[in-house]
């Protein structure tokens, strides 16, 4: 069974990569939250290419998927859940959502990191918030990140079921909070509840600092309003609102090339 899951993984994942993330390019189409003044063809080449890259990168440098590493953690007997008894389904839900503030926690040291923050702000660099921006990150980030997942995974003898469900997850949530979508008021308050909604961290993306440095949730809205750092909405609302970050501007900075670069270049916020 383990093996079987080892080897269907990429398939998996792959599968509902590809469907979620057609769903959302047209629920975009259907019901846009916000009219976009960057054209797609000037974004969509760089952030669908940095995903590519980044798939790559991992592959490469980590043969051992996250998937894996549970598996090679529970031959060892390595870990909390492989040293306790506890049921089944209790270990996997405990290990989705311990992975989910894992990911809450690291996602906020990537702000207040000054080195850390060069690398993720490629990621807030996006002149427009939608789907694609929830897919690119700096491959120097998404490697730092597989480093504290995989640490995490062993320590706490995670499943390799439970692994699999976390990925797939934040994944598709991380496709569906960065989405250009709109949602009915009364749909988002109450969703908002269990999930993080595309207004909740759209504020995320906002230029002033101080939302910027909020609602820090991919999967999971607990975290934020558990450590402090939830808003509700940003200042100038959603439409009056400026996606980004004051140092790259440019329509230029959308290049896969500059994009890469980024984290090399002038710094910003506060000498950071």
């Amino acid at each position: 069974m383990s093996a079987m899951l080892l080897a269907q993984e990429p398939l998996i994942r792959g599968t509902v990569f590809t469907v979620c993330l057609l769903a959302m390019m047209l629920w975009e189409v259907a019901a846009r939250r916000r009219p976009q003044r960057m054209d797609r063809r000037h974004r969509w080449p760089g952030n669908l290419s940095i995903v590519a890259l980044d798939t790559l990168v991992v592959r490469l440098v980590f043969p051992l998927s996250a998937v894996g590493a549970a598996l090679v953690a529970a031959e060892g007997g390595w870990g909390l859940f492989n040293m306790v008894d506890a049921p089944i389904w209790l270990a996997l839900i405990a290990s989705v959502v311990v992975l989910d503030m894992a990911i809450y926690l690291q996602h906020r040291l990537f702000h207040a990191v000054p080195w850390l923050w060069r690398l993720h702000r490629m990621h807030h660099a996006d002149l427009e918030c939608d789907v694609t921006t929830g897919l690119r990150f700096h491959p120097l980030e998404i490697l730092i990140s597989m480093v504290i997942k995989l640490a995490v995974i062993t320590l706490l003898g995670a499943s390799a079921m439970a692994v699999l469900i976390f990925e797939v997850l934040l994944n598709a949530t991380s496709m569906f909070n960065h989405g250009n979508v709109r949602l009915p008021v009364g749909v988002d308050r109450h969703l908002r509840l269990v999930v993080v909604t595309p207004d909740m961290h759209r504020v995320h993306h906002s230029i002033v600092r101080e939302e910027t440095d909020s609602n820090f949730g991919f999967n999971l809205p607990w975290w934020d309003r558990l450590f402090g750092t939830y808003r509700d909405q940003p200042a100038a609302g959603h439409l009056g609102m400026t996606i980004g970050i004051e140092s790259f501007r440019e329509s230029r900075d959308l290049r896969l090339g500059r994009m890469l670069l980024q984290p090399f270049v002038t710094p910003d916020r506060d000498g950071k």
